[in-house]
């Protein structure tokens, strides 16, 4: 897993490189604008073999000296270059104002207010306006961003054909953006959002946060981290880590070992014309790999899911009597409840015994979704009865339901940053709950009570829109109780889960289906493991 940083984080790594003498803060800043300029001609590399027109707009503060670097390195390859800065120039920090000074010894120098409205009479535009340090909404510079969201939204970049539609390269972070939330900045007179969009975003060290959250993804257009040479000196626990493709050790199964050696897990169900979301979480949880899958149906259900499963076990569950009657088979090591469960007496008595046998001798592992989130929230009280043994996989609806005042917080018009990103808020319930919460969405969180995080964003190259389809977090839940029940701890069934089912949605593509998931996770599970 890589890590990803907050706005503060990173300034703290660049502080220690720089106060150890490793680096100064003019090599930084030297090197910044290299991978710019690199990841440019690696973009399109048009750029690369011959000299183009490009305008640069600095800002007032270190992203602004990385502009005068990066104009500086394209003039030297023969491009024309026009420079303007946003505020005072006798007011850049040191380092900045020395890469201003070294522009201004072979260019000229306009103020921004002289560029803005502009037609865009360029090949290439960098935005070094804002970057990481941006704590609020900038209204002078509204035309500006509304000009680059025409641009990105509504042109393809056809670099050096002189189609007046220019690549947009934003250094750092898009300007306007949050770095820790990727939420919009808005303007306090008018509550319309303030940010620039780009077609390519160069960021250093270690991506940020506000890259993979909210709006960041869609800000940002394509992200590429440059190596600018820093070294990691965080605590690791204070750090988020980026997902990505787990151990083969984690999904391959033992030789030589039986059903119960890979577990057996219970998923419950609703009644009749309610069974097909945890028929579709019990066929998630066989196709990962757990060895046993029985359904718990109500008597009035029975005859509905007999007709539609073959290799997942069938047993009557009519009330929560009987649901703790099953619990006393110590072969059930894992859980789930929600899927299609209904929100009527039964449901509630189910979600209740389920919660207690989480103090039962039995190491019983338990996922909580759907109908039994909603259950939950309406008695806030049984939260106190969760703990690490225990995932709850809200969605943005659910976890309002859950946690109204972390998410009244979340969704709050950031006036002032860092603005509360979902991160904050989802490491904040599981602390609350003591229980992990993987807050879904496509840049879904998966926290843990004592303070891990781990960011599974199916963004940029891993984007799976197709997961926007009724079910999907269904199959997700069965996913993550078929690999508890293989003996995968908790937070590690999780986040496999929510890998795996990103990668099956891309390995089947549009038109994509929540049946279609569990039929994926072979091919998934063959690459991975080969």
């Amino acid at each position: 897993m890589n890590d990803v940083l907050t706005a503060l984080q990173m300034r703290e790594v660049e502080a220690q490189a720089i106060t150890s003498g490793a680096v100064t803060g003019l090599e930084l800043m030297e090197r910044a604008g290299l991978c710019v300029v690199d990841a440019i001609g690696d973009e399109w590399p048009v750029f690369a073999e011959t000299a183009h027109r490009a305008v640069v707009l600095c800002g007032p503060g270190n992203n602004g000296g990385d502009g005068f670097v990066i104009a500086r390195l394209l003039r030297e390859r023969g491009w024309s270059v026009e420079v303007f800065v946003f505020g005072d120039a006798d007011k850049l920090p040191p380092d900045a104002r020395v890469n201003y000074d070294r522009w201004r010894a072979v260019g000229a120098v306009a103020q921004f207010k002289d560029w803005a409205g502009r037609s865009w009479n360029c090949d290439l535009v960098i935005d070094a306006l804002f970057g990481t340090g941006l704590t609020r909404g900038l209204p002078a510079l509204g035309d500006l961003f509304r000009n680059m969201d025409d641009m990105v939204g509504c042109f393809e970049v056809k670099p050096g054909h002189g189609t007046g539609h220019p690549a947009i390269v934003a250094v750092d972070i898009p300007s306007g953006l949050c770095a820790d939330s990727g939420r919009w900045f808005p303007n306090a007179q008018d509550h319309h959002r303030f940010a620039a969009r780009a077609h390519l975003t160069v960021t250093f060290h270690r991506p940020k946060l506000g890259h993979f959250l909210a709006q960041g993804p869609e800000a940002c257009g394509k992200l590429v981290v440059g190596d600018i040479g820093l070294k990691d000196v965080l605590a690791r626990p204070e750090r988020v880590a980026l997902a990505n493709q787990p151990s083969p050790s984690r999904t391959r199964k033992t030789t030589g070992a039986h059903k119960f050696s890979h577990g057996s897990a219970l998923v419950l169900s609703g009644g009749p014309g309610r069974t097909g979301a945890a028929r579709l979480a019990a066929r998630g949880a066989l196709r990962v790999g757990a060895g046993l899958v029985t359904l718990g149906v109500p008597p009035s259900a029975q005859l509905e899911v007999a007709s539609q499963v073959t290799a997942l076990m069938l047993k009557r569950v009519a009330d929560a009597a009987a649901l703790a009657k099953a619990l006393e088979d110590d072969r059930i090591n894992a859980l789930c409840i929600g899927p299609g469960l209904g929100l009527d007496a039964r449901a509630g008595a189910l979600v209740d015994t389920a919660i207690a046998s989480l103090s039962a001798r039995i190491r019983r592992h338990l996922v909580l979704d759907a109908d039994a989130l909603t259950w939950l929230a309406q008695d806030a009280a049984h939260m106190q009865y969760l703990n690490e043994r225990c995932i709850l996989t809200p969605h943005g609806g659910e976890f309002a339901r859950l946690f109204p005042d972390i998410a009244q917080r979340l969704q709050a018009s950031p006036w002032r940053g860092p603005a509360m990103s979902k991160v904050d808020a989802a490491r904040e319930a599981a602390a609350r709950c003591g229980a992990i919460v993987l807050f879904k969405g496509p840049d879904t969180v998966i926290a843990h009570p004592l303070g891990r995080v781990v960011l599974n964003a199916a963004v940029y190259d891993r984007a799976a829109p197709w997961l926007a389809t009724a079910g999907a977090g269904d199959v997700l839940a069965g996913f993550i109780t078929g690999l508890l029940a293989r003996g995968l701890d908790p937070m590690n069934a999780a986040c496999v889960g929510a890998w795996l089912h990103v990668e099956c949605a891309r390995a089947f593509g549009p038109g994509l289906i929540a049946e279609d998931l569990p039929e994926m996770l072979p091919q998934v599970l063959r690459v991975l493991n080969d």
